[in-house]
C-alpha cells in the first residue's frame, strides 16, 4: 500500500508505542495525586510542556493538552468570547472545527466576519482582512496551513496588521497542518493561541494541544478539578502527552521539509504524458509541499479514490472531517469551478516515504485515470 492521505492522519512512530507501554503499564500514576510516584509523573508532564514550547519557538506561555485539535480550536474560540460590543474575525478557508463554531456564534448573536481567500494562491486576502479589523475586534482566527490546498498564510503580516489596528485582539492560529512541518518561531509573531494535533505528526490519536501565551485571556469550556490551570480540567492523558513529546523529538522539521519538497517535485514530474494530455491537472498552490491537489477532468474524484484503493494507493477527498459532504467550500472560495471540485482529490505526503513509492504512485494514478477516462468517454 502507498499511503497519500497524510493530511488526514499519519502512521504512528513505533517509538510512541514503547512510550505508551511505559506510561500506561509502569508509570501509570495520577499526576494530581500526592505520592512520590505521582509527583514524578507530574514532572514528566512539565518537561513535555517545556520541550514543546521550545520547539514552537515560544518565549513564554503554556501548553494546554487536549483530546483533539477540534477541542483545542473550540477552547481557543469559545474561551475567548466576552460580552460587549466585540467582533470576531475568521478566514473563509478554516477547518470545520473553526468554521462551524464561527457560524454558531453568528446564530448566537455575535458579530462575525469571514475574510475571503486570494483567488490565485488560496491564502487569506490580507487587504480584505485589513478592512474588517478594528478596535472592536476581540478575536482573529486564521489557520497556518490550509488542510485543503496547502496554502500557507503569512503569519508575520497578519501579526503586523493585528498590532497596528487591534493590538488588544487575540490572534488564534489553527496550526494542525503546519506544526512540525513548516518551521515556526512564535516569539517573532503576535500569535496568542496556536492549535496542534498528535496524529498529524506520527503521534497517537486522542492527544492534541493549544499554545496559550496568556492564560488570563481564556475561560474554560467546562468545570472540574482545576487541572491545567483550570482551563482544561480532568486527569491528564499522561501516555498521550509523552507520546506526543516523543513524536516531536523524532522530527527534524527543516530536514523533513527539504525531503518532502523533493518528493513532491518527483511526484509531479512522474505522471504519464498521456494522462496529462487526457486532462489530469495539478493545482499546486504556493505553500506547503506536504499537500497538493489533483483534478481528473471528466472523472469524479470519489471514483478515482475507490479505483486507486483497489490498486493499493490511498488518497483523500479533502478534510476527513467534511469529506462525506457535497462540494468543497474552500475550493469554491478560491474560485475553482464545480466540475473541477467534483473531479479533485487531495494528495498529502510524509517525510518518511521513499522516492520509489512516490514515483510508482504517480504512474499508477496515471494508468488508472487513463483506464477510467477511456471507459467513460
Amino acid at each position: 500500500m502507498i499511503y497519500l492521505d497524510n493530511a488526514s492522519t499519519t502512521k504512528m512512530f513505533n517509538e510512541c508505542a514503547d512510550v505508551h507501554k511505559t506510561f500506561s503499564c509502569n508509570e501509570y500514576f495520577n499526576p494530581s495525586a500526592m505520592s512520590a510516584k505521582s509527583v514524578e509523573v507530574s514532572r514528566h508532564l512539565a518537561e513535555a510542556e517545556k520541550y514543546i514550547l521550545s520547539r514552537l519557538g515560544a518565549k513564554e506561555g503554556n501548553i494546554i493538552f487536549t483530546g483533539c485539535a477540534t477541542e483545542s480550536n473550540n477552547l481557543a474560540i469559545r474561551g475567548s468570547l466576552r460580552t460587549g460590543d466585540y467582533e470576531y474575525v475568521f478566514s473563509a478557508g478554516e477547518h470545520p472545527s473553526v468554521e462551524n463554531v464561527a457560524k454558531r456564534l453568528q446564530l448566537e448573536g455575535y458579530k462575525v466576519h469571514f475574510v475571503p481567500l486570494d483567488k490565485e494562491y488560496g491564502y487569506v486576502d490580507l487587504e480584505k482582512l485589513k478592512e474588517v479589523l478594528s478596535e472592536k475586534t476581540r478575536l482573529i482566527s486564521i489557520m497556518h496551513v490550509s488542510n485543503e490546498t496547502g496554502a500557507i498564510n503569512d503569519l508575520a503580516a497578519i501579526s503586523k496588521l493585528k498590532m497596528q489596528i487591534c493590538p488588544n485582539a487575540i490572534l488564534h492560529v489553527d496550526g494542525v497542518q503546519g506544526f512540525m512541518k513548516i518551521p515556526i518561531n512564535l516569539r517573532s509573531t503576535a500569535i496568542d493561541l496556536y492549535s496542534f494535533s498528535g496524529h498529524k505528526i506520527h503521534g497517537p490519536k486522542g492527544i492534541a494541544g493549544l499554545y496559550v501565551k496568556n492564560k488570563a485571556a481564556l475561560k474554560p469550556l467546562f468545570e472540574g478539578g482545576g487541572q491545567q490551570f483550570g482551563l482544561r480540567s480532568g486527569t491528564e492523558n499522561v501516555s498521550g502527552i509523552m507520546q506526543l513529546k516523543k513524536a516531536v523529538e523524532l522530527i527534524d522539521e527543516n530536514k523533513n521539509l527539504e525531503k518532502v519538497k523533493s518528493l513532491k517535485l518527483l511526484f509531479h514530474t512522474s505522471f504519464l504524458k498521456d494522462a496529462l494530455d487526457a486532462g489530469l491537472k495539478i493545482n499546486d498552490f504556493e505553500g506547503s509541499p506536504y499537500i497538493t491537489n489533483l483534478v481528473f477532468t471528466g472523472v469524479k474524484g470519489e471514483t478515482m479514490l475507490h479505483a486507486l484503493e483497489t490498486e493499493g494507493v490511498i488518497v483523500g477527498l479533502g478534510s476527513a472531517c467534511s469529506s462525506k459532504k457535497a462540494g468543497n467550500r474552500v475550493l469554491e472560495n478560491i474560485g475553482m469551478r464545480r466540475e473541477c471540485i467534483i473531479s479533485s482529490v487531495r494528495i498529502s505526503f510524509n517525510a518518511y516515504m521513499s522516492e520509489d513509492e512516490v514515483k510508482t504512485a504517480a504512474e499508477i494514478i496515471s494508468k488508472v485515470y487513463l483506464d477510467i477516462k477511456k471507459r467513460v468517454s
